[in-house]
């Protein structure tokens, strides 16, 4: 039995090279961003979109968690971050509205996590917009109906960093948001690092890997 390659490593300045290379003439390319809580990936995202100028928007997989509202009447406030809490259909429904309507605005959720919410139609990738960053924990999670995602992405990134600094910066960020130290350690090492794990596996379905 042959072992699939591992996916080459690459920096920044390759990746936005190689988005470039692979802009279409017509139609639209979604560049995924993928990898464990704390890695940095919307950063990655929104570096890339800098280097791309005016043709790239991003668009985050977080906007799509379900309300908190929601999380807290279904008991699932203390996995917020998990794959089911998020509306993993709603968010492939909208991937491929992304995808394939380029002749009008497609309008989709944000997050801020200065209220640890959704806010509505606080995305807008507009007409011209021929390359679409999309960042997320799952894009590359093989199993329904995240699975799907992966074949509409024309790039898979895998953004990875030690793992001491990644955790350290998720407990700070949850310190941030409200948390005491020892509740965002705790938070961290059970639901979050949960999480890496099943995010990690989906490392071999990405066509690079970035490393931070």
């Amino acid at each position: 039995m042959t072992t699939a390659a591992a996916p080459p490593a690459i920096t920044l300045a390759e990746l936005a090279a190689l988005v470039r290379q692979r802009r279409p003439g017509t139609g639209r390319l979604l560049v995924g961003i993928a990898g464990p809580p704390g890695a940095g990936k919307s950063t990655v995202a929104r570096q890339l979109a800098g280097r791309l100028g005016e043709c790239a928007a991003v668009v985050g997989q977080d906007g799509f968690h379900l309300a908190h509202a929601v999380l807290e009447r279904s008991g699932q406030v203390g996995r917020k971050g998990a794959p089911e809490t998020f509306d993993a259909h709603g968010f492939v429904a909208a991937l491929e509205r992304v995808r394939n309507e380029r002749g009008h605005h497609v309008w989709l959720p944000g997050f801020d996590r200065s209220i640890e919410d959704s806010i509505a139609q606080a995305i807008d990738v507009a007409p011209h917009h021929d390359v679409v960053i999309v960042e997320g924990n799952y894009l590359l999670l093989d199993q329904p109906p995240w699975g799907s995602i992966r074949d509409l992405l024309g790039l898979a990134v895998y953004v990875e960093i030690d793992d001491e600094t990644r955790v350290r910066r998720l407990v700070d960020r949850h310190v941030s948001h409200g948390r005491s130290p020892a509740d965002a350690a705790a938070f961290v090492g059970d639901s979050d690092e949960r999480n890496a794990r099943l995010v990690a596996a989906g490392r071999s379905r990405a066509d690079v890997v970035l490393r931070r």
